[in-house]
């Protein structure tokens, strides 16, 4: 009975999202690709854009453009009050203490990279752990080995239960008071797990540990407060979250951010220089080094403005009943396989064939205008901890509706056909 009225209630909030307008105001879905209309179930790996984003972003650079902050001119000023106001509107979105907790940065990547060389770099010593899962995107792990093998750490990884849950118990196992980070997803890019950010950051802090959230996955499907949450640093990237590339946003407790070094140098990270040595500005500019990505960062201030004008609940609600949808439609094809199906999912559907690869199972679907991603999804520890060299993976945007994963489904039935 609880079951029934929680999807009750899914559907009555999904109701709240006027998808057809939803849809119209994305141009690239008017799209004919290979003659058939575009279905595109790939937004883990990077979403399509609104209008309102186009739009911000050409305004900017037509009407309001130059560099940011210490020009005494009026474009200098527009740029810096739109720049800066972004920034505004990303604490805001993830509930931020205050706008200086966020760092603005060129992509979510750099974002990891510059907690693991600056926080890791600085507290980390020999015989010191890392703790991550063994389903983390390459840009939540390769950057803790690289400050491991500096710094003498050593990185081990929590393992994944059958259905793609994090294994919770080995997790509270393997933490000892060895170790000093966490660093896991907010969601798998590949199995869709929702992982449990609060417990992880309760076992942390238990322990000493700090928890660095790779959110990049999480921040598009559901409301985010970091506070809430109780992480310690939330990175996330503005192109999955319908915004543009080449910005991302790493957000940190203000006091661990004051105790970090500089990642990069140059101009605007600074207070004094000589010629012999620097002096750093405080938190967020020590972390943001020459010319920032502006337009980009005014883009993603659009996107977090035409999200939140839908409402997080009903996208969340929107996406959780395609979700369901996607499992039933998909696991219905004969020989389908689906990977993850733990029960607190979100955003994603991997699977794979027993008569093809998933390379070609991507590049027929293609033909009927179907795009979604095969590979390892920057993810080859968590194939090889499954036993897999690839998956195919769909990924749910808030333009995507039922009748995307009927079209996937009947493009699957030809892939059967031609590898009978």
């Amino acid at each position: 009975m609880a079951e029934q009225a929680i999807k009750t209630d899914s559907v009555l909030a999904s109701e709240m999202l006027d998808l057809e307008a939803v849809r119209g105001d994305f141009p690239i879905l008017q799209r004919q690709i290979h003659g058939q209309p575009l279905v595109y179930l790939d937004s883990a790996a990077s979403a399509q854009k609104p209008r309102a984003v186009i739009d911000a972003m050409r305004d900017a650079y037509a009407n309001h453009y130059a560099n940011v902050h210490r020009g005494l001119h009026v474009l200098s000023e527009e740029a810096t009050d739109g720049y800066e106001l972004a920034r505004k509107k990303v604490a805001d979105f993830i509930g931020a203490s205050a706008p200086d907790e966020v760092v603005l940065t060129a992509g979510a990547t750099m974002g990891l990279n510059m907690i693991a060389q600056a926080y890791g770099g600085a507290v980390l010593k020999e015989g010191d752990e890392i703790l991550v899962s063994v389903a983390e995107h390459h840009a939540n792990l390769v950057p803790w080995q690289m400050v491991a093998q500096k710094t003498g750490a050593v990185v081990k990884a929590v393992p994944m239960r059958e259905d793609g849950a994090l294994d919770m118990a080995k997790a509270t196992e393997m933490v000892s008071k060895r170790t000093r980070i966490i660093a896991m997803a907010h969601v798998s890019n590949v199995l869709g797990t929702l992982y449990d950010i609060k417990a992880l950051a309760d076992l942390a802090h238990a322990h000493g540990a700090v928890l660095v959230v790779d959110g990049c996955q999480g921040v598009v499907h559901e409301s985010v407060d970091v506070k809430a949450l109780g992480c310690d640093f939330y990175v996330f990237t503005g192109h999955k979250l319908y915004g543009p590339s080449g910005i991302g946003v790493v957000w940190g407790r203000g006091a661990l951010l004051a105790e970090m070094p500089p990642f990069l140098g140059g101009g605007g990270m600074i207070d004094r220089v000589s010629i012999t040595d620097s002096t750093y500005a405080n938190p967020p500019e020590r972390f943001e080094a020459g010319t920032p990505p502006i337009a980009e960062s005014i883009g993603l201030g659009a996107a977090i403005d035409y999200v939140q004008s839908l409402g997080m609940e009903a996208i969340s609600a929107h996406e959780q009943d395609l979700l369901a949808y996607a499992h039933e439609r998909l696991g219905a094809v004969a020989g389908v396989r689906l990977i993850g199906t733990a029960a607190e999912k979100s955003g994603v559907v991997s699977f794979v064939m027993d008569c093809a690869h998933p390379h070609d199972i991507a590049t027929i679907v293609d033909r009927a205008g179907v795009a979604i991603r095969a590979g390892h999804h920057c993810a080859q520890p968590l194939h090889e901890f499954l036993g897999l060299n690839a998956t195919a993976r769909t990924s749910i945007g808030i333009y995507n509706q039922r009748a995307d994963f009927d079209c996937l489904a009947e493009a699957l039935e030809k892939v059967k056909v031609i590898f009978k």
